[in-house]
């Protein structure tokens, strides 16, 4: 960050919220593998340029398009994302239940939401079935058996800071949360669900649901929001007290000049992202994570001038 630049504040006014993903992934960062003084940098200018959110994968090993690809860890890169930001909220997209002891995840996260002075939002997941459970010794059997449990587990014990739970997969006996974070009911609880069941929880346990990704296009949200809506109203919910996000999946239209650097936006390459942004939003999205391509400091800056833009806007 330019020392002589003031953070900008994300804006609670925006109408959807503009978030980042962290390319933590092998190869993530427009083709290169991120070292933490890469992601640091990355992380200040997020902060700096005034976006809302900044999200964190969790895997240990990830196969995509049948490679396996490396990761760094979720909760030690989230530790010190919070020490070194100041005004963006955090995020994890999503954490996995099956890692960790679910009481010690949600000791973990109120710590974090410490550090961070209340900024840090709990995405949780059932996961999935990738080459991690069987390289790190982790159960892969009845995951959203599982999961259930740890919900059971992980929320009494952030919103009231207490919970005695024995169940098939997971015992918390008489577990406390000492100290607690800022918050007294804890962070904002985000769930990661696509199918009958998972949105069933996700309308009973969360604050805000994340429609499974990367979404490439407003309509393919539809039907995923009519399950939704759905889904709330089984559990005698208002669907409209169920915050929305998803993964949003942004090609950059940059181009460089001469010198090799990038040439700043047009105003009508501003309006049509603007215009995406806001398809988005009338499909009933609140929170957007988006995955720019590139996703690195150049086109963090390079799409800057859209959120000035939809500042602007909403003002």
């Amino acid at each position: 960050m330019n020392q002589e630049q003031e953070p900008a504040v994300p804006h609670a006014r925006r109408q959807l919220k503009i978030g980042i993903n962290l390319p933590s992934t092998e190869s993530s960062m427009a083709g290169k593998s991120a070292r933490w003084k890469d992601l640091l940098a990355f992380a200040e200018r997020v902060d700096a340029l005034g976006y809302d959110s900044l999200w964190v994968p969790d895997h240990l090993l990830i196969k995509w398009q049948e490679q396996i690809k490396g990761t760094w860890e979720c909760w030690s890169l989230l530790a010190a994302l919070a020490a070194v930001t100041q005004h963006v909220e955090l995020g994890t997209l999503v954490a996995c239940t099956a890692f960790r002891s679910p009481a010690l995840l949600a000791k973990t996260a109120d710590t974090i939401d410490e550090i961070s002075g209340g900024r840090l939002i709990l995405g949780l997941g059932a996961g999935w079935d990738g080459p991690e459970y069987s390289a790190f010794d982790l159960k892969a059997d009845h995951r959203v058996d599982r999961f259930v449990e740890a919900l059971q587990i992980i929320v009494p014990l952030l919103r009231t800071g207490r919970v005695n739970f024995a169940g098939k997969y997971y015992r918390a006996q008489d577990c406390e949360l000492r100290l607690r974070g800022p918050r007294p009911e804890g962070p904002p609880i985000l769930i990661g669900a696509k199918g009958p069941r998972m949105l069933g929880l996700a309308a009973t346990y969360a604050d805000l649901w994340n429609a499974e990704g990367p979404v490439q296009q407003p309509e393919e949200l539809i039907e995923r929001q009519q399950a939704g809506d759905a889904a709330c109203r089984a559990a005698g919910r208002d669907p409209s007290s169920l915050g929305r996000s998803a993964s949003i999946v942004l090609k950059l239209p940059m181009k460089y000049g001469q010198n090799g650097q990038p040439e700043p936006p047009t105003d009508e390459q501003i309006a049509e992202l603007v215009q995406t942004l806001r398809n988005y939003a009338r499909a009933g999205l609140t929170h957007v994570q988006l995955w720019l391509m590139p996703n690195n400091i150049a086109g963090l800056e390079w799409f800057a001038p859209v959120l000035a833009q939809l500042d602007r806007d909403a003002a």
